[in-house]
């Protein structure tokens, strides 16, 4: 058989090459292998080395993908799903060359059940064309990342965002999924019922996979009602840990916030001076309360009353959308903000998660970290669902610095784990945080994540490098 002896004989350069000729003849303009596209659809947003794919497929259709992956397999090379190219822990990297399938193009809204509150999307539908879609329908989609990610990004890094504490993961809101396999096989994971303890969960084995189990194609989401009422506001605080306190104090008192979100006064200062607001450069909480006018103002009116014993306050309200519009964009767009904080310097952002009794106590020893280490490192959060980030500015060219920053972030991993948390709560592992597997897991636990990739993945052509090493 040629496919036979073009494995044993060729090597996986080669094989790759043997896969882009047969690619161009069955897609043609779709098969792109310039080298700028490729390192574009390599890893652009953290320290970690650019290393591009072979060449980008532009897939537009189910069976694009079916055959990308059918060529992979028959010559044992790399596939590399890439969405939005937001991801932060490498990824979308290919360490050992390979194809990489470009979904954005996958960008139909298949179906609106406005009845059953859900609706199917393909993998390219970002989580901002979603809502404008949606809103006319008096419905809409709450999770959040920052970044206007891709829905099948989403799907496989398990991510959350700062509506997270109220509606819940990526893992809470995927009904159902489609899934290319290794083998280029179509299954579907589950139907569009709300719930079933039919079999496997197969739904959430592939929901944060990271594309190494297989190819998310088309995804079945839950949807919510728009809120009669939005409010949200601006809470600032003496410390961060007077912040932390008042969060906890929040979630334990049973405040039904959709938001709670933290800025440290390093942050604070960068969000002013890059979204032009004026708030006090002060440890600040963002909120927001959803609901009926009468539930929204008692939720705002029992956040303040707790956030005054902690030294909080006054909260400023933002109630019009434009207002509410500028505070969340100034939120999500903290990476960009912190770049003038040291420039020429390369910002890494980094997260972890920890039960949210132990929210102030982690936050606290960090900035104690940030602050004898001599770092620039301003912190923001998820801090409702115990969630951190801090974006760490750091000169990658300098050994001294970037050996000192992954100290850092090391320090900050095991912080957590011995916290009781995890060391990602929606960055996920990528190349960046493989290490931490084992810490976090177990030898034992782990073994049997690589028993499930080995099972579904045996060629291990999906996404390799990422997640567990087999």
């Amino acid at each position: 058989m040629v496919v036979a002896a073009a494995k044993s004989e060729l090597t996986l350069l080669e094989r790759s090459f043997a896969v882009i000729e047969r690619l161009k003849a069955e897609l043609d303009h779709k098969v792109v292998t310039g080298l700028a596209v490729r390192e574009q659809h390599a890893n652009v947003t953290t320290y970690l080395p650019n290393e591009p794919a072979d060449a980008v497929v532009f897939a537009e259709c189910i069976e694009d993908v079916q055959a990308v992956v059918r060529a992979c397999a028959d010559y044992e090379v790399p596939v590399i799903p890439w969405g939005a190219g937001t991801s932060l822990e490498g990824h979308v990297n290919a360490p050992f060359g390979g194809i990489c399938v470009d979904l954005s193009r996958m960008n139909r809204i298949l179906a609106v059940n406005t009845e059953d509150l859900d609706c199917v999307v393909e993998p390219g539908v970002t989580r901002k064309r979603l809502n404008e879609e949606l809103r006319d329908q008096g419905l809409f989609f709450p999770l959040d990342p920052g970044a206007d990610a891709s829905i099948g990004g989403m799907a496989s890094t398990r991510c959350s965002g700062t509506n997270a504490v109220r509606y819940g993961t990526m893992k809470d809101v995927v009904l159902s999924l489609k899934v290319v396999t290794p083998t280029g096989e179509v299954i579907t994971t589950a139907t569009r019922a709300r719930k079933s303890s039919a079999g496997y969960d197969l739904t959430r084995l592939y929901v944060g996979a990271e594309g190494t189990l297989g190819i998310i194609v088309e995804i079945t989401l839950k949807l919510f009602g728009i809120p009669e009422a939005v409010s949200a506001s601006v809470c600032p605080f003496p410390s961060v840990e007077a912040a932390c306190n008042t969060v906890i104090a929040t979630i334990q008192s049973g405040i039904p916030v959709a938001r709670i979100e933290l800025l440290d006064e390093v942050q604070v200062k960068a969000s002013n001076a890059y979204a032009k607001l004026a708030l006090a450069e002060t440890p600040t909480l963002f909120l927001e309360f959803h609901g009926t006018e009468a539930s929204v103002h008692e939720q705002a009116d029992r956040f303040g009353e707790l956030a005054a014993e902690y030294g909080g306050g006054p909260s400023v309200f933002a109630v019009k959308p434009e207002e509410r519009s500028k505070l969340w964009q100034a939120r999500h767009d903290a990476y960009w903000s912190v770049l003038p904080l040291r420039p020429g310097a390369k910002a890494v952002a980094t997260d972890v998660c920890v039960p949210i009794s132990r929210l102030a106590e982690c936050v606290m020893e960090t900035k104690r970290d940030i602050e004898e280490m001599g770092l620039i490192a301003p912190i923001v959060g998820h801090v409702g669902d115990g969630n951190f980030h801090t974006t760490l500015m750091v000169d990658v060219d300098d050994p001294e610095d970037f050996a000192k920053a992954k100290l850092y972030m090391k320090r900050l991993v095991e912080r957590a784990l011995a916290m009781g948390g995890t060391s990602t709560g929606e960055h996920g592992i990528g190349q960046g945080k493989m290490k931490y597997m084992a810490s976090e897991h177990g030898e034992e636990a782990l073994e049997v994540m690589r028993s499930l990739k080995r099972a579904l993945d045996p060629k291990n052509i999906m996404n390799p490098g990422k997640i567990v090493a087999i």
